[in-house]
């Protein structure tokens, strides 16, 4: 691999912003300096540019099986739209459907490996908790998996009792994995939805309203409460309320060790949005709710008291009917349309790993919402602090991958289905007017984005195996 030198950057960190050269030797980064000479090197000028480490994405579903279909992104699609919007890791979920934890690992990477076009790692979903899985916990971390994901909705089929949770996350804690939870109210779920079937209420508007804020609310808090009495550390997934953040940040001023991720659907969109004649695209769960909850979401993304932006990536078409053309192949799916008459039938889930990035640059960092350096923490470094990646990724340090984003500020753009890559047949920001956006992405030192050409290919990324008892930030 021939060396790489990037000449007269701007490097943003999570810590601070300064002007070097970067050199790439054997996909990793080697120095970083001023004015550097390297013979032999091939040399690019990124000057008026930002360098950044390449985005981790905490949180996607890739090839996702739901009611009678299947996310419309798989490993290779996911993966390359996220490379476009400037990510270079991803970590998706393992669903436990076969009593022996590590079949399932396998199973996905078994799928996953030949596909995946940027690095990427997994977090394990515990939906049954016994003896055996308790006794087996241990071992998951001889597949390099170290995060396990509990619910406190779905009943019957994927949520566990408070106690169970709380056994798990002791064990857990022992072994130094980490727990993750999403965070509902399933017992309320359930009956609101059993009320508004019953009423005949079946457009999309009722997802939300079957979902109350307020059980969300009550859920993180139960949660750090959980995490407190367990001695535990807990990541709360995909933060949807204000009061979820008024909770998360009470927990954390009371020294529990507690982290909490949002998403951008959660900055911008509201459940008004559900009541559009196209509401089920914004179909995810937990849902959107409220411009003052986007609001104090914000503010918590101002002040740190919020550690990640993931995307929950999971998309479907919304009309599955008709065919999209993907690589010069037509793609048709079924989607969203399978719930046209009863909201509970609706997929849910939402495209968003390539939009990420550009999205809140765009309203993060150019409306002065946070700063480029909070934009790296929350999109790259504190993921992989986190989730045990770090200083390999996340980081522009010698012997760091060269996992990098030429991030062009001044590049404007209306941005939609035709930039996300994204293998569906809309985008939750189509029309957007955009500015900074990825020029240049490299993964472990190889060009794979370059403008809008793709040079990457299927099966390049890698598994990324991580260690136990990752940092706590």
């Amino acid at each position: 691999m021939k060396k790489t030198l990037l000449k007269n950057g701007e490097l943003v960190t999570a810590e601070k912003t300064y002007k070097a050269d970067l050199l790439i030797d054997e996909g990793k980064i080697s120095k970083v300096g001023e004015d550097l000479q390297i013979n032999g090197a091939m040399e690019i000028d990124v000057s008026g540019k930002y360098i950044l480490p390449g985005g981790i994405d905490p949180h996607v579903h890739l090839d996702l099986a739901m009611f009678d279909t299947v996310s419309s992104d798989d490993h290779y699609t996911g993966t390359k739209a996220a490379a476009f919007g400037g990510t270079t890791t991803v970590i998706d979920f393992v669903e436990d459907k076969d009593p022996d934890l590590l079949k399932n690992i396998a199973a996905l990477r078994e799928k996953a490996d030949p596909k995946v076009a940027v690095d990427y790692s997994l977090h394990l979903n515990i939906t049954h908790f016994n003896h055996d899985v308790a006794e087996q916990i241990p071992s998951v971390l001889d597949s390099g998996v170290t995060t396990l994901k509990v619910f406190t909705a779905y009943n019957n089929r994927l949520r566990l009792h408070d106690g169970e949770i709380f056994q798990l996350m002791m064990v857990a804690a022992e072994h130094g994995l980490l727990t993750m939870m999403h965070a509902e109210n399933g017992d309320v779920i359930e009956v609101l939805v059993d009320i508004a079937l019953k009423a005949g209420h079946t457009k999309p508007i009722w997802h939300a309203r079957t979902r109350p804020a307020w059980g969300a609310v009550e859920a993180v808090l139960r949660g750090a409460a959980l995490a407190a009495q367990a001695e535990a550390p807990l990541y709360i997934v995909h933060l949807n309320t204000g009061g979820g953040i008024d909770q998360l940040a009470y927990a954390r001023d009371r020294g529990v060790t507690v982290m909490g991720e949002t998403c951008p659907q959660y900055l911008f969109f509201t459940e008004e949005d559900l009541k559009r004649p196209d509401g089920a695209k914004w179909i995810c769960s937990p849902p959107m709710r409220t411009a003052a909850d986007n609001q104090r979401i914000w503010k918590g993304l101002e002040d740190n008291t919020i550690q990640t932006v993931g995307t929950d990536h999971c998309p479907f078409f919304f009309d599955g009917t008709k065919s999209i053309e993907y690589e010069g192949q037509s793609i048709k799916i079924p989607g969203k349309e399978l719930g046209k008459d009863d909201f509970t039938k609706i997929p849910n889930g939402l495209p968003g790993i390539g939009d990420r990035m550009p999205v809140l640059w765009t309203e993060g960092v150019g409306k002065g919402r946070i700063t480029p350096n909070q934009f790296v923490a929350y999109t790259s470094t504190n993921p992989a602090r986190i989730f045990g990646l770090y200083p390999q990724k996340g980081c522009l340090e010698p012997g760091s991958d060269a996992d990098l984003v030429v991030w062009d500020p001044e590049r404007k753009l209306t941005y939609g289905v035709e930039y996300s890559q994204q293998r569906t047949d809309y985008n939750l920001y189509q029309g957007w007017k955009l500015q900074g956006f990825p020029e240049k992405v490299f993964l472990r030192g190889e060009c794979i984005v370059d403008g809008d050409q793709w040079l990457g290919k299927r099966g390049q990324g890698k598994f990324l195996p991580r260690d136990p008892f990752a940092e706590v930030i």
